[in-house]
């Protein structure tokens, strides 16, 4: 049986679908062949703007989606922080791999410890972080393939970058830490620097009504990570957080118990609202967690970014 994934064409997006192509094999042996087909999706056209201008929904997956309703393909494998909360009409999560290191990473020039002027950053939750922990550097926006903004840190003049904040897991999936020396890597605490929801996770999504699909799928899914993704896409969706809100959220499972910490604040840090929780049910926590950081004052903050 041949199986075809989805997959952007980025290296680190080639690794994740190369990832689930590998344990399908050991799932599934000599029984599936698998082939990638590459699909270049909106955020990848659109590098010139911050995604919190560009704003949408599925900036990184509709195209898939299409592959997907076609026939093109028979799933597609996304990084989980990609994902909208809400999925087309017969779209599912069919599975979620163990889930890899969730944390963010301030990667820096080897040797250079002088204080950073300039931190450059895709992403308007690790500005706001980025403000609160650094307040004196100035934060840039940059985009692009994870090897095209480490390169920021050797530019010269106005494009050089003192810092720049990435996600741990993907450079660890593309061998960055062993394969560099002119850099170094520092990982930074997910309870003070609180990742994105579905960070370090991959989502393979397929047709809901693929039966045979989702079957093959099943040995894949790990249910520790599902739940902890499900519990912070809840949040995620109770305060209607997308690329244009500076949110984050965090869950950990401990023998059935989770433990979500999650936030929203601005954009340049002036305004943070945080907190913590447990419980049994990833949905319900979600929105216990939402509700407590919209009383808070979240509310007020993201009523003034969405005008």
């Amino acid at each position: 049986m041949k199986i075809r994934i989805g997959t952007r064409g980025s290296a680190l997006a080639l690794w994740q679908a190369e990832h689930v192509a590998a344990r399908l094999k050991v799932a599934h042996g000599d029984a599936i062949e698998t082939e990638l087909v590459i699909y270049k999706t909106t955020g990848d056209h659109i590098l010139d703007r911050p995604l919190a201008e560009i704003g949408g929904k599925g900036l990184f997956t509709k195209e898939l989606e299409v592959g997907l309703e076609g026939d093109e393909i028979q799933l597609a494998v996304h990084s989980m922080k990609d994902m909208p909360t809400a999925l087309p009409e017969g779209m599912v999560i069919a599975a979620v791999p163990v889930r890899g290191d969730v944390r963010d990473c301030l990667v820096r020039r080897a040797g250079d410890e002088a204080p950073m002027a300039r931190i450059g950053t895709a992403s308007l939750r690790r500005s706001c972080l980025a403000q609160r922990r650094w307040g004196d550097a100035s934060i840039h926006s940059i985009r692009g393939k994870v090897e095209t903004r480490v390169g920021r840190l050797h530019e010269e003049g106005e494009r050089r970058m003192d810092g720049v904040l990435l996600a741990w897991a993907g450079l660890l999936r593309l061998d960055m830490p062993d394969s560099r020396d002119d850099v170094v890597f520092n990982p930074l605490n997910p309870d003070v620097f609180i990742p994105a929801v579905g960070q370090g996770a991959l989502a393979i999504e397929c047709r809901a009504d693929d039966a045979e699909t989702r079957k093959l799928l099943a040995p894949l899914h790990h249910a520790d990570t599902a739940a902890c993704t499900t519990a912070e896409r809840a949040f995620l969706r109770a305060v209607e957080g997308d690329c244009r809100v500076p949110v984050g959220g965090y869950a950990t499972a401990d023998r059935g118990t989770l433990r979500l910490r999650a936030f929203v604040g601005a954009p340049d840090g002036s305004a943070y609202f945080e907190h913590t929780a447990l419980g049994d049910d990833p949905e319900r926590l979600g929105a216990e967690v939402a509700r407590a950081v919209l009383d808070a004052g979240g509310a007020e903050v993201l009523a003034e970014l969405r005008g």
